[in-house]
This record gives C-alpha cells, sequence and structure tokens, in this order.
C-alpha cells in the first residue's frame, strides 16, 4: 500500500435491557448486574492485544456500539477510555460516539459521560408513536425519546444523532412523515433514517408483522427526502442525513474504506499493512467465552478477488464522488480487473465516470444493490 488508510476503533457492549425483535446485531438481554469494570478489564486486553496490527497509526475515530452502551456505568465508561488513551495515541480532535437507548439515560450520567471524553451521542429514537414503539419492542416510549433528544441539545457536544426507522409495522405514509417531522423539530445535527428489513435468525423472521409494501415504502422514502432536503438536511449516505459539517466521522471511514479495530464481544475489525495484505478480525460473540480471555474468534486474509466488491459494497453507500485512485491505493486491485462491471454499470446509468472520479447517479442510489451486485 502506497499509504494506510485513516484507523478506528469501535468498541462493542452487548448488553440491552430486552433484545428487540427486528435486531440481528449481537446483543443478549442483560440477566443480573453488569460487569462493569470486569468487562471494561477484558476490553482493555483485548486493544492490547491488536495494538501491533496498527502498523503505529493514531486512532481517528471512536465508536462505541452495541446492545446498549448506556448502560454501562460512568465510572466504567471513564476507565475505558483512560485505559484506550494510555494503550494508543487517540487524536486531541477525535470524534468519540456512543450510542444510547432513551430508556436507558439519566442526566447525571450522561454529564458523566462526557467529561469521561463522549462528544457524540447516537439516540436510538426508532419512532415517536407508541404503538410502533410497542410492536418493536423498545423499552421507552415516545415521551422519553423527546426528553434524550433534550438531553443531548443542552449536553454542548461536537454533535449527536436520532436514529428513525420508516416502513414499521402498519404504518402509513402519514404516520411515517409524522415521525419525520417530530425528529426534526427537535433538530439533531445529523439524523439516520432506515427502512426497518426482517433480517433471518429475528423474532421478527419467524413471526413477521404486517409490512407496508414496495411501493408504500418508496412513497416514504421520496416524500421523507423532500421534507428532509427542505429542513436543510444533506443526504451524503443512502440513510444518512446531516447538518452542515456533522456528516459522522466514524462512519465516513467505514465507508471509505479506511481500517478500524474491533474490540468486544462480536466485534468485527479490517485492517491493511505496508506489503498490501489485508486482515479481518472477528472476536468471541458470547460474553462468557470473551470473559475468560478467548477474545479472538478468526482472523482471516482478504483475498484480492474479495476487495472489489468489499470496497464499493463501502464506497457507494455515500454520494459524494469516489476518487478512482482510491480504488488501486486502498484495495491493491488494478481497475482493469473491474472494466467489464464499471462498463455494464455506465451503460445501466447507475453510474457516471471521468477521469478522475466515479459518481453514483441517482438512479444507482435508488437501485444500489443492482449496482453493487455487478462486482461479485
Amino acid at each position: 500500500m502506497s499509504k494506510l488508510p485513516p484507523l478506528s476503533l469501535y468498541i462493542h457492549i452487548p448488553w440491552c435491557i430486552k433484545k428487540c425483535p427486528y435486531c440481528d446485531f449481537n446483543s443478549h438481554a442483560l440477566k443480573g448486574e453488569l460487569p462493569h469494570e470486569e468487562y471494561v478489564a477484558h476490553l482493555l486486553a483485548d486493544i492490547e492485544a491488536d495494538i501491533p496490527l496498527t502498523s503505529g497509526r493514531a486512532i481517528e475515530t471512536i465508536f462505541i456500539g452495541g446492545g446498549t452502551p448506556s448502560l454501562l456505568s460512568a465510572p466504567a465508561m471513564q476507565q475505558l477510555l483512560d485505559g484506550v488513551k494510555a494503550r494508543i495515541d487517540l487524536r486531541k480532535d477525535a470524534e468519540i460516539t456512543m450510542e444510547a437507548n432513551p430508556g436507558a439515560i439519566e442526566a447525571k450520567r450522561f454529564v458523566d459521560y462526557q467529561q469521561a471524553g463522549i462528544n457524540r451521542i447516537s439516540i436510538g429514537i426508532q419512532s415517536f408513536d407508541n404503538q410502533k414503539l410497542l410492536a418493536l419492542g423498545r423499552i421507552h416510549d415516545a415521551e422519553q425519546g423527546k426528553k434524550a433528544a433534550h438531553l443531548a441539545q443542552t449536553l454542548s457536544l461536537s454533535s449527536f444523532n436520532l436514529d428513525l426507522m420508516h416502513s414499521l409495522p402498519d404504518q402509513t405514509l402519514e404516520d411515517a412523515l409524522k415521525d419525520l417531522e417530530q425528529a426534526m423539530i427537535l433538530s439533531p445535527p445529523h439524523l439516520s433514517w432506515y427502512q426497518l428489513t426482517i433480517e433471518p435468525h429475528t423474532a421478527f423472521s419467524s413471526r413477521p408483522p404486517p409490512l407496508p409494501d414496495e411501493d408504500s415504502s418508496w412513497d416514504i422514502v421520496q416524500k421523507g427526502h423532500q421534507c428532509l432536503q427542505k429542513a436543510g438536511y444533506e443526504q451524503y449516505e443512502i440513510s444518512a442525513y446531516a447538518k452542515k459539517e456533522h456528516q459522522c466521522q466514524h462512519n465516513l471511514n467505514y465507508w471509505r474504506f479506511g481500517d478500524y479495530l474491533g474490540i468486544g464481544c462480536g466485534a468485527h475489525g479490517k485492517l491493511t499493512f505496508d506489503d498490501g495484505r489485508m486482515i479481518r478480525t472477528v472476536k468471541t460473540k458470547h460474553p462468557r467465552g470473551f470473559m475468560q480471555g478467548q477474545y479472538q474468534y478468526q482472523q482471516y486474509d482478504v483475498d484480492l478477488a474479495e476487495r472489489p466488491f468489499e470496497f464499493f459494497m463501502n464506497r457507494f453507500r455515500l454520494l459524494e464522488p469516489t476518487p478512482r485512485a482510491d480504488f488501486l491505493n486502498l484495495t491493491g486491485v488494478k481497475e482493469s480487473h473491474i472494466r467489464s462491471a464499471l462498463d455494464q454499470a455506465l451503460n445501466l446509468g447507475y453510474l457516471k465516470e471521468d477521469t478522475q472520479y466515479w459518481q453514483v447517479t441517482e438512479k444507482g442510489k435508488w437501485f444500489l444493490n443492482s449496482l453493487i451486485e455487478l462486482f461479485l
């Protein structure tokens, strides 16, 4: 590699108060007391073991996801972030995000989280309709969601995000737009707005709820997109909107095919090296095994043949132009190897191309899966 990509850090907190029926993330319903200090000690041992994979790079961003990271005590969060800084170089202006559930938010604890180093939170609102929240198995109600957003506004964070879903069980276009309007009233700098999908091995996959049909979902997406644009939100990724200078830097690094360490139960990592080698890491999923010190579940090389699909699967989610030079620099694969797939994408109207960039078209944005599958 002529130049290694930026490096981020993902930290997974696997526990939730209860498992939502649509969730396919590695999360476990909490039974008893959360082992705050013990789990943090294992997280720090995990990152220590992975430091040789970083090639001496500093961490640019941190994202603490779950599960429900806001279940972690404030002292444990302080212990975690202090421990990370003591073990690996962290940029002074690093974006440090924590996911939070409105049903597990306390004002005092969030002030303490901020003092520990959290400067961005992502709040899983999902809906402001109590019936929809009940159908989704969420533990909070609409009022708690609004209070969590108001709290985020008072904390002087660098940014915060609201997570909102659409095409929910029995949801109409009017319902979806009402949710979106309520979110915009709260004026988050960043809004993730994405469609509920039924994933394998979830409770919804065995007992599917009645969801809007494709045409109805398409109407929701189109009308919602117009509302967001009018409110000053720029769509910079397929399901992410932000006000000026409030894009999520951590997710941008994923989508630009950057590198990241994955720490904690079930976390995934991607690392590249000066010799062109690229690896992926997977950590032990279950807290029981992880907390016995069995951190690494799998580590494998990413073959050259697999890299084009992985690159475009991430990069074409972004609506910004893709520098053609990034493809060779970040994958080690020559453009000639994918010329046929590129030509198909151009002919189908999914993509535009000039001497320096590829740009996903409006058609390509709405048929993203078809575009990406050309590179399989």
